[in-house]
């Protein structure tokens, strides 16, 4: 009998399987399809395309921090430049208030503005502003009578951190514990250089090095519950039994896996939730345009434009260079053809307008009209889902649908860390 069974490989569950076996756990991983779930690199004509959202913000606070030393993996982080992201404001580009010099420098704000904005910074950091519960953050800043500038630049700043259209919905308690760790980053956003597969492959490496099995195209179909304890999955007829079980999977799986089981309609719950939704179009160009950003923030249409070859060379070949675009998409905008053909001919034109002259150079472009950027939309109706619930006393969960800390990858890979430390610590 294995120590701890592992359903998922995506970074939850990879990361997990790479902890317990450093540790001397028995680990035995099962993933129905590739290693990585969402988090991929795709190669194309020499370029690799990143598929999953890949920044990692607050790294030298990130739990991959952690992680990095603990298995003793190297990650070649790329560290954004704040001075080189610019917002577009219609007529013209300004600062990103990213750190103080793009705050005194920005134009988004007025003066009295920045102050307020600042000031509001600071009581973040200092714990003093925390939220308030069933609130959400649109309520919190109309109760306390925020000037609209400022309102909109904070609503701008989730929007961006959050992968979401619709910023206004977040709890205003998830907002502030968000941003309390940020804003005392020294590293705001970092992106890994190599692109996802590099860090997938040294969690493998680690995994088998340390005695544990990874077996792929195994899709888990049933759970077998024995009172308050799991004794065993299936898959294709054959049963696989640990002390202990870590379920990375979303729930919409859970709820088919755990469907004979007396806590099905726990993760009927969870299944019901909304993910969160971008319209990803990358673009691989044979030469390079050169231009002072890296980074075009659009307000108005809630896109964004990233030299991703500029933080990381390696994905693109000799002079070669790759840009992603990012549109945040509403829940209404997923499947209507009408609305992703003005997403697409919007982002186009933010091409345009911003790297002119990409049409004459492009090599390959990679289009993702309704790309899950997160499996859960932070909302006032949707709440993440625990790591540990009290009907299953040997039975974790971790993805980024799950509690953690940050958003994106960082709920993966902080949910996972909970999880595996729990099973250490008995």
């Amino acid at each position: 009998m294995q120590d701890v069974i592992i359903v998922g490989g995506g970074l939850a569950g990879l990361s997990a399987a790479a902890s317990l076996a450093k540790q001397g756990k028995s680990v035995t991983l099962l993933e129905r399809g590739q290693l990585g779930g969402r988090a991929v690199t795709l190669k194309l004509k020499d370029f690799s395309f990143n598929f999953g959202a890949h920044a990692i913000y607050g790294r030298d606070t990130s739990i991959l921090q952690n992680l990095e030393k603990e298995l003793n993996i190297h990650i070649n982080w790329k560290d954004f430049n704040p001075n080189k992201a610019k917002y577009d404001i219609g007529h013209e580009l300004t600062d990103v208030p990213a750190n103080i010099k793009g705050l005194f420098r920005t134009k988004i704000l007025k003066s009295t503005d920045k102050l307020q904005f600042t000031f509001n910074i600071f009581k973040t950091m200092i714990s003093v502003e925390k939220g308030k519960e069933h609130v959400s953050i649109k309520k919190w800043m109309d109760d306390r009578h925020i000037n609209d500038d400022v309102k909109k630049m904070m609503l701008t700043l989730a929007s961006s951190n959050f992968f979401t259209s619709e910023p206004e919905k977040i709890p205003s308690t998830v907002y502030f514990n968000y941003y309390r760790k940020l804003f005392k980053t020294n590293k705001p956003v970092a992106y890994v250089g190599g692109g996802w597969q590099s860090l997938i492959q040294q969690f493998v490496t680690v995994i088998e090095e340390n005695g544990g099995t990874i077996i792929t195209k195994q899709k888990v179909d049933e759970v077998e519950v024995a009172g308050d304890k799991v004794i065993s999955v299936s898959s294709k007829g054959q049963k696989y039994r640990a002390k202990e079980f870590i379920f990375a999977i979303p729930p919409k799986e859970l709820k088919k896996v755990f469907e004979s089981t007396t806590i099905s309609h726990y993760m009927e719950h969870y299944a019901q939730y909304e993910p969160s939704y971008v319209f990803v179009y990358d673009i691989a160009l044979k030469e390079r345009i050169e231009v002072p950003y890296t980074y075009i923030y659009n307000q108005e249409e809630k896109m964004f434009i990233t030299d991703i070859s500029y933080y990381d060379e390696t994905c693109v070949p000799e002079n070669g260079q790759l840009l992603q675009a990012i549109a945040y998409m509403k829940p209404e905008d997923v499947g209507n053809k009408l609305t992703t053909e003005a997403i697409q001919n919007k982002i186009e034109e933010m091409y345009d307008k911003h790297f002119n002259g990409w049409r004459e150079l492009l090599v390959v472009p990679r289009i993702s009209k309704r790309a899950m950027a997160q499996e859960i939309s932070w909302n006032m109706k949707q709440s993440p889902m625990p790591v540990v619930i009290p009907n299953l006393r040997n039975t974790y969960f971790s993805g980024d649908w799950c509690e953690g800390e940050g958003q994106l990858s960082e709920l993966s890979f902080t949910s996972a860390y909970k999880a595996t430390s729990m099973i250490l610590e008995k």
